[in-house]
């Protein structure tokens, strides 16, 4: 199978997932389960359980990782939600379409990323209790990369640094935690469904930090010079917050060269994984030349 429709094949996956895990949109009270669920039907690439649904592939399966494909999807919905509310960064567009606070009410989407949160965990927990050793570990992944030394840590410092003095140690913090560590967590989530080994784990979330990382100086050029409709959302919001970005530290073309390197390196991590990992290291080279 081409790899484009390996991707494909794991995003109808995980869409036919989301329907079949979340609560349907009447269940009481509706309005939240109808925010939660147009928070979730925003389309996207769905990089994160697409990367757990390959890694578990990569192995040898032990129980079914679309579960946890979509708890990953929750979490990584719960904090777009929040990313985008007024307190945050304030943006009215998600993926071409209103935010969910702009289409709902702020109130319900605090809480619409709150139930996001907790059904991650929730799925996590129920579905994998035929493998306990499993749920604990997915659990614990998953717990550590969202919480606040990790993804909320990095939000935090990306918040603090707003109009600040730039800093490459603390972009590499924030980059490091607010984006790398899901996608590191989604791939070991998927390793240890997929029975990896301790080094085998420890050697995808190497590829994932490096992933993480281009995903994330691409994502501030997309912001410095992207396409509005392509990219679905305002661009040059991150200058005009004074948020830090690859951008405050170098010009774009050095930054597109560290997204070289990135990819180099991530490239030569997949290639020591043992098992099937072709489409990793295509999917790292897709991310890099996106268009958003």
């Amino acid at each position: 199978m081409e790899h484009k429709d390996r991707m494909e094949q794991y995003r109808l996956q995980v869409e036919a997932g989301i329907q079949k895990h979340l609560p349907p949109s009447g269940t009481r009270p509706s309005r939240l389960h109808a925010a939660m669920l147009y928070s979730m039907e925003g389309g996207g690439k769905r990089l994160r359980p697409v990367l757990l649904l390959a890694a578990c592939d990569a192995f040898r399966p032990k129980a079914d990782p679309l579960p946890a494909a979509v708890a990953v999807e929750c979490l990584h919905g719960y904090s777009l939600v929040h990313d985008d509310l007024p307190c945050m960064d304030d943006s009215n567009l998600r993926r071409g379409k209103p935010s969910c606070h702009k289409q709902f009410d702020e109130v319900t989407a605090v809480l619409a990323g709150d139930a996001l949160l907790t059904h991650a965990f929730a799925l996590l927990g129920r579905e994998y209790t035929n493998h306990p050793a499993i749920s604990c570990a997915l659990v614990n992944i998953l717990g550590q990369a969202a919480g606040s030394e990790q993804l909320i840590g990095g939000q935090m410092e990306d918040i603090l640094n707003e109009g600040q003095e730039p800093d490459a140690a603390t972009l590499e913090y924030i980059h490091r935690n607010k984006t790398a560590a899901l996608l590191c967590a989604s791939l070991e989530m998927g390793a240890a469904i997929g029975g990896a080994t301790k080094a085998q784990r420890a050697l995808i979330r190497q590829f994932g930090e490096k992933l993480g990382m281009t995903f994330q100086i691409v994502d501030d050029l997309l912001d410095y010079s992207g396409d509005q409709e392509a990219v679905g959302k305002p661009v040059g919001a991150d200058a005009d917050s004074g948020k830090t970005t690859i951008l405050s530290i170098c010009g774009p073309e050095e930054a597109r060269a560290k997204v070289e390197t990135l990819t180099n390196e991530a490239s030569q991590i997949c290639r020591q994984l043992a098992g099937e990992n072709s489409f990793l290291e295509w999917i790292v080279r897709k991310m890099a030349k996106r268009v958003s």
